[in-house]
């Protein structure tokens, strides 16, 4: 059997950049495992050369390496990742929240790319791009059948330079070309701050990438500038996390210097370190409310969890995501990285809140949650009992909100989203977010719209009716029930217009919020919500009830008093 030249040399790169991989784990482990270590690189290079010399089809060795790899990493846990050079521009993003482009959030309909959101005062927003505006070419490339990765490689690009785009708009007649200039975009990890009402400020914090302590920090400064102010809500819902450090210098805005913040243990010990609040804080004793959700990880929970421990904030909302585990990028030949999980973090009652056990999978190679067993209680710094094992346990947990099947379907099959489109094209003004409201004219004319659209959507009973039948057919009954079946599902039918009527309220509220942020931006949402946002008006009502926030704090909130939700 012939081996070409170039199949020889491609075995013989793989096989040398494996053994100068197993000189550096040599030089690096203190471990006795030496022989382990060699005999298996070796019996993965070895097939390695087998494969491509003799698979029935050429091979791509990267696109085969990389696949091994990706599945060895993904045996450890999701947030162990092998970064290649085509993806470390991307990477870079995660940590500064820069890049080059028009200042946009896309999203697919049908075979296009449509604008989902404009950044506030970006390139595309000075333009009057707009949500709802369909882009048919960029640059003169048709974007039909492209995936929105391939188009925001299309739109980025070095500052000053420009983009031309084609443009198809609701309410215009042709398509248009618009040519944008593009800058550097920095998403704001705060993308709002200001006042709920006359007493109460509000901050959202969205990510953990550079500078996020300083927009917290120049955040609370302003609101503090109202003499008014009695109480602030820093809002950490959906917010998956970010950088370690910026997680220490937003706990430092609340919090005296020199305070222990959070703690990291991993398998270097001369990596273990603590870390402290190293600047003087803005304000240490104004009351602060903290809200979490099932989306607030990683750096979120350091925050309210630090703050939490250190009786320092009323944690409000559900419990966090549970992830205590930091990573650290180190650096690869050829201008890759990995991104390696070092350590789990404590904070400073001493627990480590992640939830998952990677260390220990089951049979079927899940994963399962730390058990109850070996969960351990904790004390906050004035004697409150907290707990480890799974998250950020609130100190008011509040129920989640429901969304109705009829309102998932009509948000998930862009209904709520095209009527937004259609009622800017029409109108030019609207009042301020905080008074907008969808008025009975309103809503009866979205009603009408969404009458003449063609969705489907399923109610829960009709979910479970389903799985009934699927399985009753798996097993052989579904002959034997069929008639009760389909009388079942008679009944059950739903009117769509009935339960567009039922659900009222809630759809005004995602049509309000739409609408809202279509001439407001961001921030247009976020204050379209305060009127009716269930977690915000508890946080509210406990920073402006100075007694029930000491009682929290004290420990004198019982868990009697909890569940009564006085």
């Amino acid at each position: 059997m012939n081996i070409s030249f170039s199949t020889g040399r491609k075995i013989r790169i793989v096989i040398a950049s494996a053994c100068i991989a197993l000189v550096s784990v040599f030089s690096y482990s203190f471990k006795e495992d030496y022989f382990e270590l060699s005999k298996n690189i070796d019996i993965f290079v070895t097939l390695f050369r087998e494969v491509n010399m003799y698979y029935v089809d050429e091979l791509q060795p990267g696109t085969v390496i990389k696949t091994g790899i990706d599945a060895m990493l993904e045996s450890l846990d999701p947030y162990t990742n092998f970064i290649p050079e085509d993806d470390i521009e991307d990477a870079r993003f995660m940590t500064t929240g820069q890049y080059g482009g028009i200042g946009a959030l896309i999203r697919t309909k049908d075979d296009y790319i449509v604008v989902s959101e404009p950044y506030e005062n970006s390139p595309a927003a000075k333009a009057d791009l707009r949500a709802g505006d369909v882009l048919i070419e960029i640059d003169g490339r048709n974007t039909k059948g492209k995936s929105t990765n391939d188009v925001v490689k299309f739109l980025k690009g070095q500052p000053q330079s420009t983009v031309k785009l084609l443009v198809q708009r609701v309410g215009v007649e042709k398509p248009f070309e618009k040519v944008i200039t593009r800058e550097e975009i920095k998403v704001n990890n705060v993308p709002y701050f200001g006042m709920i009402d006359d007493k109460i400020g509000y901050i959202k914090l969205t990510g953990f990438t550079d500078e996020a302590g300083r927009e917290v920090k120049d955040a609370l400064t302003k609101l503090k500038e109202n003499p008014a102010l009695e109480g602030v809500v820093l809002d950490l819902r959906g917010n998956p996390g970010g950088l370690l450090r910026e997680a220490i210098n937003i706990v430092n805005v609340f919090v005296d210097k020199g305070i222990d913040i959070v703690s990291t243990k991993g398998k270097v010990k001369e990596w273990d370190k603590t870390y402290k609040s190293i600047n003087n804080p803005v304000d240490v004793s104004i009351p602060i409310a903290v809200l979490v959700n099932r989306g607030s990880a990683s750096a979120s929970e350091i925050v309210s969890g630090s703050l939490q421990d250190l009786d320092r904030a009323v944690i409000i909302g559900q419990r966090s995501f549970g992830k205590g585990l930091v990573q650290t990028s180190r650096p690869l030949t050829y201008n890759t990285q990995l991104k390696i999980t070092t350590s789990k973090y404590y904070i400073p009652s001493g627990r480590c809140i992640q939830a998952k056990d990677y260390s220990h999978r089951n049979e079927d190679g899940s994963v399962g949650s730390v058990p109850d067993s070996l969960i351990k209680e904790f004390k906050t710094s004035k004697g409150r009992k907290v707990y480890d094992g799974g998250g950020v346990n609130p100190d008011i947990t509040l129920t989640p909100l429901e969304y109705a099947p009829i309102s998932r379907a009509l948000a998930t099959n862009n209904l709520i989203f095209e009527f937004a489109t259609n009622y800017r094209a029409r109108n030019e003004t609207i009042n301020p977010a905080r008074n907008f409201m969808v008025d009975e004219n309103l809503f009866n004319e979205f009603a009408e719209y969404t009458s003449k659209k063609d969705f489907k959507y399923e109610t829960e009973s009709e979910e479970i009716l389903a799985e009934l039948k699927k399985t009753a057919e798996k097993e052989n009954y579904f002959s034997a029930i069929e008639p009760e079946y389909n009388k079942l599902k008679e009944r059950m039918m739903h009117d769509k217009s009935a339960d567009i009527q039922k659900s009222k309220a809630q759809l005004s509220e995602l049509l309000a919020d739409e609408i809202s942020s279509r001439y407001y931006f961001q921030k247009g949402r976020i204050e379209s919500s305060f009127n009716r946002d269930l977690e915000i008006k508890k946080a509210v009502e406990v920073l402006k009830n100075k007694q029930l926030y000491s009682d929290i704090l004290t420990g004198k909130y019982t868990e009697e008093v909890k569940k009564k939700g006085k």
